[in-house]
């Protein structure tokens, strides 16, 4: 009895060590492909001479992540499994993004930003369906996601290492690695776990897709202050994603994607440690912290260059972990603690989501890209000091502005 009770545990622990490990393979690759490219594009297109579209190819992913998440995230998944919607979406995706680089010229440049609209309208509702297949496979051992998670913060990691390695940083081929990727993921994921799709809870469908009873959260202030400031803060935090590559290669780095690569290693660091810090320290300490290491990060650009000054870039990459986590993963743990008592806790996710990468991430490719027209035809180091100014400035007053208006009771955080 005791031998056959052995043999089942031992039967359990390689099933449940199997499926973590497909599982990881399956984030690693889901943000490998997004880090292939994501990082070094506005380096790429300004090295091919459409620097001036980089804030329009850096809006779409905002614009992605509010309509492919309604059409395909929310209604779509009501009609095929979340595996099948990964085979589908990665598939086609792949395509596309072996097609891109045939667009990544100046004759073709609006085309090449339209294409990358459309790859990324299915390309971003992937993100909550890994999500969905890792956290519906483990059931009640969800304690095993946050290990499965940070492999797609390795992936992106391991992307902007080979692309810099392999000398790609200001090349269109970004776009080929990440299809041969794609392409790899679609077909592996015909072997993930068959979950179920979520069933209908009978409300409408537009009830669920515009997260009606999630938006009744903000009556909360201090909540409403959060979203407030979290939108905000997306702004300047734009800026980093469209700018850092071209910026960085002005400095003389070259190795562009191994050094941005630095930054992801410090959000893995910060990851694991978020649910201890948010337990010891509570919400506002810790997304204070994160404004305030926005506006050090950009001051740090300002004053940095390639010479004695170098330190100033590597340091403002390395705070990326810092900026990250202690707001955006800190964030999301505090839109729980507000909204699993009322029973919308993805609503409310997708509500922040919409928020941040959505209108936030949006203004700030906008207004990101108005700054970068400020710029003289072959900016020089100091001419990129001016810019980063104005995204320092701005998360040193969305700091104050936090401080002096977020309010949060332990009967609040808990309500």
């Amino acid at each position: 009895m005791a031998a056959a009770e052995g043999i089942a545990m031992n039967s359990t622990q390689s099933v449940s060590g199997l499926l973590t490990g497909r599982l990881s393979a399956l984030m690693f690759m889901q943000f490998f492909v997004w880090g292939a490219w994501n990082v070094t594009l506005g380096l790429v297109m300004q090295t091919v001479g459409v620097g001036s579209l980089i804030a329009n190819a850096f809006s779409v992913g905002p614009i992605a992540s509010i309509v492919g998440s309604f059409l395909l995230g929310m209604a779509a998944a009501r009609f095929l499994s979340p595996k099948m919607l990964m085979v589908v979406l990665h598939l086609v995706g792949g395509v596309l993004l072996f097609l891109l680089p045939t667009l990544l010229t100046p004759e073709h440049g609006a085309s090449f930003v339209w294409l990358l609209l459309g790859y990324m309208i299915l390309y971003m509702p992937t993100v909550g369906l890994a999500n969905t297949i890792a956290l519906k496979s483990f059931g009640e051992r969800v304690d095993r996601f946050p290990f499965v998670r940070a492999f797609g913060t390795l992936g992106w990691i391991v992307a902007g290492l080979l692309i810099g390695w392999a000398g790609l940083s200001a090349s269109p081929h970004i776009f080929e690695a990440a299809g041969v990727v794609s392409l790899a993921l679609g077909l592996y994921s015909i072997t993930l776990p068959n979950v179920q799709p979520d069933a209908p809870q009978g409300k409408s469908l537009v009830a669920e897709v515009f997260c009606t009873e999630a938006f009744g959260l903000m009556r909360n202030r201090s909540f409403l202050v959060f979203i407030l400031c979290a939108t905000l803060i997306s702004i300047p935090l734009a800026m980093y994603y469209a700018y850092a590559s071209p910026y960085v290669g002005v400095v003389g780095i070259e190795n562009v994607g191994g050094t941005l690569a630095i930054g992801q290693m410090s959000e893995l660091v910060f990851m694991f440690s978020m649910p201890f810090l948010y337990r010891r320290f509570g919400v506002k300490p810790l997304l204070l912290v994160g404004m305030i290491a926005w506006a050090l990060r950009y001051a740090l650009f300002a004053i940095g260059d390639g010479g004695a000054g170098i330190w100033a870039i590597y340091l403002g990459v390395a705070l990326h972990g810092v900026c990250y986590d202690f707001f955006f993963v800190a964030g999301a743990i505090y839109t729980g603690t507000i909204a699993t008592p009322k029973g919308v806790n993805a609503q409310a996710q997708g509500m922040l989501t919409l928020f941040t990468y959505g209108v936030g991430m949006l203004l700030g490719s906008q207004i990101g890209g108005l700054l970068y027209a400020q710029l003289p035809e072959g900016a020089t180091v100091a001419d990129w000091h001016q810019l980063w100014w104005y995204p320092a400035i701005a998360a040193a007053v969305i700091a104050l502005l936090f401080q002096f208006t977020f309010k949060n009771p332990a009967k609040e955080a808990h309500a």
